[in-house]
């Protein structure tokens, strides 16, 4: 009996599996304006879900997502008040119609063991995942209005679907702050199959990564305005990624394996190009005849679409890496061979336009931003080794995050005491009013849930000619030390005028510091007080509303700092109101959007999104050692009446645009907030951008190594000014609505 005891115990022992954390860990966070009996954490199987490979799981999941009554479904436009968080657990859920996520809806599996969403053979429905759907001739959000929302840790499974019958893994035209990640999609292979992984029509995006795409007529079908897409596996496909539309896009490790085809950018309508450009880096195409299609020309219409972009490429068994309306454009091989820079488009080297096609020399890459070859990338942690007991929950340390309250005290004491223990801090969704700044410590991480809010509120930020951090990572510039930051947001609460939302000071001299879907939104919500109300839109007025005047900087890394990964981070200053379901437009000031002056600069900017600053949105001085990729702005929509002169004075010390004089003779709307701003006598490697204005990017000082792939501006009559001149018009370089340059280099 005794040995038979204990050969019990090691087999029990032998099959204990821990759960993930997120199921085990109290769920306290708190939703205030979305009234009783709406819990932000859902599990499906507390709705009636299964996970059992054989009910159908379709009603009880979105009931799940649906109740109560009062979220943003068909006919809302938008919402912050209704966020849902909503977890599967390990299983496979048969589904027989579309799941749908409601606005502000997070979808999350089991990161350890990821569940699987498995289509039945008469599946009726647009993606097994459709985050938007036509419910009448459009979708029901505007697609360059859907925000905030993830999905991860799945796997889409279509197979019992009729390989000669149309299905979608995932339907998903959606725009910024939205993330893809940790998602298989498998569908029937060989011949006659129809099946699509994933299908994107529109929208604004974005940021995806380690996605697989297993079978199917095509991996990936997509148009967007822009994405940086990482990550990305695609085996036995028909095609891997057709690209329908863009204005821009990024694909960094993408992985082909025996595909028929690679990537297809050669969309035409009516005779004219769709595709604007494409830039693919640090990527592997085996086993597939034809790398890439493409329908540019030297005759091209528009002039530069179908730019692309082609760096550290290797091919193994491509007999045709790049083909083109008349046939191969670029040779393979057989066996192995490597594209280490080459393009195709419109080239300023310094100066130009050149329309080109050919190999270019590869960039100089710095040592400083490589993880052996590549450029260094490192995808979102979820610490899915770790127990309930790892997390340490500010609501359970007295935060109330109830948009009223003082939560300053227990936040800090949340985070000092959790990385003092070797934990992690859990910020429950709520609002949370800091009435004085926080420190993130080394060591730190830190990990929200649904997107909750950290708000600059009281009167510590009131004077403008003050400014001061909101959260301080690292409590001194040059501190030594790492952390890691995903899913919270950070904001004001009215008119903060001297309010800086992060200063990052650490130095990460080894491995760098993370952020990842950590954001800025400076008005436009429920708790924000700077909404319809107080800040509605009065075209073609002068007058600054001071109640508006809400923040002085989203972002600074400072002068001593180094080392940081940002990954799909987006520093919005609202344009339109969020909670109003009219999405009515307003006008909030915030100055500056993201100021890097590191001198060792390590910053790594995936996917990254500025917008709406008054003065500038990007802005790098005497730093170096900087990759960028797919950076997206937009000018302030008030602009330029008032222009950018007010409400913000030139900072000398923080090398502020001087539009007095640097406007002087230029004529136009001049006084417009910069996209991107270099002020640099080190290196910069940067990918893209879009943007509206009058002059958009500019070069200040005896700058060298500085590459820019595929930048496209909008409405801009300068895509690109060196030391106050212009080298780059918008006529010279038409594209299919932006206007691109393949390839700039500084000389």
């Amino acid at each position: 009996m005794q040995l038979h005891s204990f050969l019990l115990a090691i087999v029990s022992l032998a099959v204990t599996v821990q759960s993930f954390w997120l199921a085990d860990i109290p769920h306290q966070g708190l939703a205030p304006y979305a009234g009783p009996n709406s819990p932000v954490f859902r599990n499906v199987k507390d709705y009636g879900a299964k996970g059992d490979g054989v009910t159908d799981d379709t009603a009880a999941i979105n009931n799940a997502i649906t109740t109560p009554g009062n979220r943003c479904g068909r006919g809302c436009a938008s919402t912050t008040m209704t966020p849902v968080v909503l977890y599967f657990p390990a299983g496979t859920y048969l589904i027989s119609s579309s799941i749908i996520p409601y606005y502000f809806t997070q979808m999350y599996g089991d990161a350890s063991s990821p569940p699987t969403l498995k289509a039945t053979a008469n599946f009726q429905g647009f993606g097994l995942i459709d985050g938007n759907p036509y419910w009448s001739e459009n979708p029901n959000w505007v697609t360059t209005n859907v925000f905030y929302r993830q999905v991860r840790n799945f796997v889409l499974d279509t197979t019992a679907i009729a390989p000669g019958t149309a299905a979608t893994g995932m339907h998903w035209p959606t725009s910024q702050a939205t993330s893809l990640q940790n998602i298989v999609f498998n569908m029937p292979k060989g011949n006659g199959v129809v099946h699509v992984g994933l299908f994107i029509e529109s929208g604004s995006g974005g940021f995806m990564s380690d996605l697989t795409f297993n079978g199917g007529a095509t991996g990936a079908s997509m148009g967007n305005q822009q994405y940086t897409m990482r990550n990305l596996v695609f085996n036995d496909c028909g095609t891997a990624i057709i690209q329908l539309w863009d204005w821009g896009w990024t694909y960094i490790n993408l992985s082909i394996n025996n595909c028929g085809k690679g990537i297809d950018v050669s969309a035409n309508s009516d005779g004219k190009q769709q595709v604007g450009s494409m830039t693919v880096i640090d990527s592997t195409i085996v086993n597939t005849p034809v790398g890439i299609v493409t329908a540019w020309s030297p005759n091209s219409q528009p002039a530069t679409a179908g730019t692309v972009v082609l760096e550290n490429v290797v091919l193994q068994n491509v007999p045709v890496a790049v083909a083109g309306p008349s046939g191969t454009v670029l040779s393979g091989s057989s066996a192995s061979t490597t594209i280490t820079a080459w393009s195709q488009g419109h080239r300023y080297t310094p100066d130009g336009p050149t329309n080109q096609i050919g190999a270019i020399a590869p960039n100089n890459r710095p040592s400083a931003l490589l993880d052996g070859s590549k450029y260094y990338t490192r995808s979102k942690p979820q610490y899915e080794s770790l127990p309930a007991s790892s997390f340490v929950s500010v609501r359970g340390a007295g935060a109330k995050g109830d948009a009223a309250a003082d939560d300053t005290a227990a936040i800090q004491s949340a985070i000092d005491s959790a990385t003092s223990a070797g934990k992690v801090v859990f910020i429950d969704y709520g609002l949370y009013r800091l009435t004085s700044p926080i420190t993130i410590p080394p060591g730190a991480k830190i990990v929200g849930e649904g997107y909750p809010v950290l708000m600059a509120a009281g009167g510590y930020w009131s004077n403008m000619n003050n400014p001061q951090p909101v959260i301080k990572i690292g409590a001194t510039s040059g501190q030594a030390g790492v952390v890691e930051l995903s899913d919270f947001v950070v904001g004001t609460q009215g008119s903060q005028p001297g309010a800086i939302l992060f200063e990052y000071n650490l130095a990460s001299t080894g491995t760098p510091s993370g952020m990842w879907d950590v954001h800025t939104r400076i008005g436009g919500f429920a708790g924000s007080q700077l909404q319809v109300a107080q800040c509605l839109k009065n075209p073609g007025s002068s007058a600054v509303v001071q109640q508006c005047v809400a923040a002085y900087m989203s972002m600074h890394a400072t002068k001593q700092s180094s080392g940081l990964y940002m990954e799909n981070t987006w520093q919005w200053v609202a344009d339109h109101d969020i909670d109003d379901n009219a999405n009515t437009q307003i006008t909030i000031y915030a100055g500056r959007g993201l100021y890097i002056e590191s001198a060792e600069g390590r910053f790594w900017l995936l996917g990254t999104a500025v917008e709406h600053h008054v003065l500038y949105n990007y802005q790098f001085s005497n730093t170096k050692n900087i990759f960028a990729s797919e950076l997206q702005t937009e000018t302030p929509y008030f602009q330029p009446t008032p222009n950018a002169m007010v409400p913000f004075s030139v900072n000398t010390s923080l090398r502020d645009p001087d539009f007095d004089s640097s406007c002087a003779g230029v004529g136009g709307n001049c006084a417009a907030s910069w996209g991107l701003r270099l002020l640099l006598d080190h290196v910069l490697d940067h990918r893209g951008g879009e943007n509206c204005q009058s002059r958009i990017v500019s070069i200040e000082g005896a700058s060298r190594n500085i590459n820019i792939y595929n930048l496209n501006t909008i409405g801009s009559l300068s895509m690109l000014d060196r030391d106050g001149r212009s080298i780059a018009k918008w006529q010279d370089n038409v594209n299919v609505y932006p206007a691109n340059i393949a390839v700039y280099r500084s000389g």
